[in-house]
């Protein structure tokens, strides 16, 4: 039940999956297998944590709102192999879990609230030594950008750093009227599946390579020189965008991870620089 109905609004910016052919749709394009463990994240009223649990060999759902936790333990009560953990998961790791709970891989399902969404996918991406795959409703706004070519608008920082830790895809396009309190936005089920682009990248020093994909797209109407201008004087600057047969017009969205790569390795930095960097961000 919608807690609208109990004469107040969700308080975490929740937007509960309450149409059941979506739902059914959604669990169609999860491949739901008999021996997955699945880690939910933001189970609500258990909208999808019974069906996963019905069909999988484990469901760990965490839950922030202390009452739709109880709730949602009282609603599973006798089912096996699913537990509610109240917490916030920006504050616990999958990888903790996965220990805490015997796992070796989680597969992640995710009715995510639109605030957060960046520092979720952020969290998850830090710990894919124990995820299989990432499934996320997000705001439609957001599933384009995660999937996004170069060269179109909605392409970021947040499409680089997601192609480079996944391989995205948009699997089913959700309307507002699927969800209690609907929206204002058009929502999107996506997937992530690992591994991206830095395998085949082989980047040694990912952490730094980040940072510099965020001065490169720190404003995004400014050229490429004159964002990383703010990092290295503006001739070095010129002279590699010219050995990268790039020109002081062009632009970090038209850049593909392999254009990244190979103007990151002709601007090197010491750590100094590095440092330097991540305060020019800030």
């Amino acid at each position: 039940m919608w807690e609208k109905s109990r004469g107040r609004r969700p308080k975490l910016g929740q937007h509960f999956l309450a149409d059941a052919g979506v739902r059914a749709r959604l669990l169609q394009r999860l491949e739901i297998r008999a021996q997955d463990c699945w880690l939910e994240i933001g189970s609500g009223h258990g909208e999808m944590t019974l069906s996963l649990a019905q069909q999988s060999a484990q469901v760990v759902a965490v839950e922030k709102d202390a009452a739709l936790a109880r709730a949602l333990r009282e609603k599973l009560r006798g089912q096996a192999g699913c537990t509610v953990v109240e917490t916030d998961i920006l504050e616990v790791s999958a990888a903790t879990l996965a220990q805490q709970f015997g796992v070796r891989r989680w597969r992640v399902y995710g009715n995510l609230p639109y605030y957060i969404t960046s520092p979720i996918l952020r969290r998850l991406f830090a710990a894919l030594d124990v995820i299989a795959d990432i499934h996320v409703v997000v705001q439609r706004e957001v599933a384009l950008r995660l999937t996004a070519e170069p060269g179109r608008r909605d392409y970021g920082y947040l499409s680089v750093l997601t192609q480079f830790y996944t391989t995205p895809a948009l699997l089913e396009p959700i309307p507002r009227g699927a969800f209690q309190p609907p929206p204002k936005v058009e929502s999107a089920l996506v997937r992530l599946t690992p591994p991206g682009a830095r395998e085949r990248l082989a980047i040694s020093e990912p952490e730094a390579f980040l940072v510099f994909l965020q001065t490169c797209f720190r404003h995004k109407r400014k050229t490429l020189r004159n964002n990383l201008s703010g990092a290295w004087p503006s001739k070095q600057v010129e002279a590699t965008l010219a050995q990268a047969s790039l020109t002081s017009r062009s632009r970090a969205e038209e850049l593909t991870l392999e254009q990244f790569t190979k103007l990151f390795h002709l601007l090197p930095a010491s750590w100094s620089k590095r440092s330097k960097i991540a305060r020019h961000l800030h």
